[in-house]
């Protein structure tokens, strides 16, 4: 049986007939049949994988995307903050641009980021990761590597909005970033290049290589791809069947776009992302200026951000887990303020705590609201918009942390205190809402059950969808 529909009704009087307990065992044959049926598997030719064989295909399809993904987010989250490590290198005095043009170039990436997010998810699924993915990667190396050329705060500006638009495990970035420019700008005055203008380059050039090689690595749609044999393919498919519930819209569909963008889970998610942006993006292009350090801090954070992504996996909860690290993030901020006057081996522990937490937050908010929607068009549309939203923060983060707070911060510090806990707030919030809709639907009524199944493309509105909280 593939859903549970002990828990859909508590109604005893409903349990204690014999007529309606038949009517619900053929409400849960036919719900079966329309999931196979609409998974294009025949009932009787498909034969469940033994657990050794299901072990063993999700490590082969593990082995092949999950280290391969993370090589080109760490690409991406490199590109769009050594920004911060180039100014420390020296960049905004060569150019002579003021602190107000290099904050407006931090914020016009996100402008690019935000306007491009939806059509690119949308593309995304018409073209296809295999060619769109390697298609970005190359444009946003080359803009990169470009970079390296500019002369003013226009040109700067206009490249990182470029740079933006063609960038449609972030942490590890800002430990490993640190360090590599650290040991870029030893570089400095080779070939008459300055050293932050070799951290664009030769930051520049994984991305343009992954960016080729994706074309051949990574694998397109489960139903399409050839590093999987028939027999594998068609457990993945039943598998990603399955996992998506009575929510099996698999078209493309301009009312699901119409669904996701009305959708009121869009707009409380967007806005415990957007808070927890805003202070992770500033942590990010701000840290190396406030400690001028080489992310010793971010590799703490790594560690804490897989130990959180995996327990909230483990436990199959998100809420909590956000809010759990955006509370012991709010705690390093208050010790940022309250410490001032206690020497800076306190403020770097301060800095350590809450750069640790505030990166922790990003596996469970991100896994959130990825499988709260339902239908492949609305879910796209959902997370492109929660992105664009939350990753307008950016364009906010940028001017968090003002040269003329210098070398305290104390105004950045205290507004990134009040978004985290206000993201806190947003998450405790979800999580109760999303409690009281899946207990609706659990106390629903064959005949409320019914009614509700009879309109089209319910995506994650069917009474059988039940939002992870």
């Amino acid at each position: 049986m593939l859903f549970d529909f002990n828990k859909r009704s508590q109604d005893s009087s409903v349990s204690s007939s014999s007529n309606e307990v038949k009517e619900k065992k053929n409400e849960i044959a036919q719900h079966e049949e329309y999931i196979i049926t609409a998974s294009g598997f025949d009932r009787d030719a498909f034969v469940p994988p033994t657990d050794k064989e299901l072990r063993r295909l999700m490590w082969k399809i593990d082995l092949r995307i999950i280290p391969y993904i993370a090589i080109l987010y760490l690409c991406s989250f490199l590109d769009r903050v050594n920004i911060g490590n180039a100014k420390v290198a020296g960049m905004t005095e060569d150019i002579d641009i003021s602190e107000d043009q290099y904050n407006w170039a931090l914020s016009v990436f996100f402008i690019g980021y935000v306007v491009f997010e939806v059509p690119s998810n949308l593309a995304l699924k018409v073209v296809g990761p295999r060619i769109w993915i390697p298609s970005i990667m190359v444009v946003w190396g080359g803009i990169m590597a470009a970079m390296a050329a500019v002369t003013n705060g226009e040109g700067l500006m206009a490249s990182r909005f470029f740079l933006g638009v063609a960038e449609s495990s972030s942490t590890l970035a800002g430990a490993f970033g640190g360090v590599l420019a650290y040991a870029i700008t030893f570089m400095d005055g080779m070939r008459g290049i300055r050293g932050w203008q070799w951290i664009f380059i030769i930051e520049a050039i994984p991305t343009l290589l992954f960016g080729i090689l994706t074309y051949f690595v990574l694998p397109d749609y489960p139903e399409k791809t050839s590093f999987l044999n028939e027999r594998e393919r068609e457990i993945i498919v039943k598998r990603i069947t399955e996992d998506a519930g009575p929510a099996t819209e698999t078209h493309f569909s301009w009312n699901q776009v119409l669904q996701a963008l009305l959708d009121w889970k869009v707009y409380v998610y967007s806005l415990s992302y957007i808070c927890g942006s805003i202070c992770v993006y500033s942590l990010a292009m701000f840290m190396p200026s406030i400690v001028q350090g080489m992310g010793y801090t971010s590799r703490l954070a790594f560690i804490a951000t897989i130990l959180n992504g995996y327990s909230t996996d483990k436990f199959g909860e998100r809420g909590f887990h956000l809010a759990g690290a955006g509370f012991l993030a709010s705690m390093g901020y208050v010790l940022l303020v309250t410490l001032q006057d206690y020497g800076s081996v306190a403020l770097y522990i301060a800095a350590c705590i809450t750069t640790t937490f505030a990166f922790a937050t990003n596996p469970p908010i991100a896994s959130w609201f990825s499988n709260n929607f339902g239908g492949e068009t609305k879910r796209s549309v959902a997370i492109a918009t929660v992105l664009t939203i939350g990753n307008s923060g950016g364009a906010i983060s940028g001017h968090v942390y003002r040269a003329d707070d210098a070398p305290r911060y104390l105004r950045g510090h205290k507004t990134c205190l009040g978004l985290m806990l206000g993201g806190m707030t947003f998450a405790f919030l979800m999580k109760f809402l999303l409690y009281l809709e899946n207990k609706r639907r659990d106390n629903m009524t064959p005949e409320e059950r019914r009614i509700a199944c009879e309109a089209e493309e319910l995506c994650d509105k069917h009474p059988d969808f039940r939002y992870i909280l």
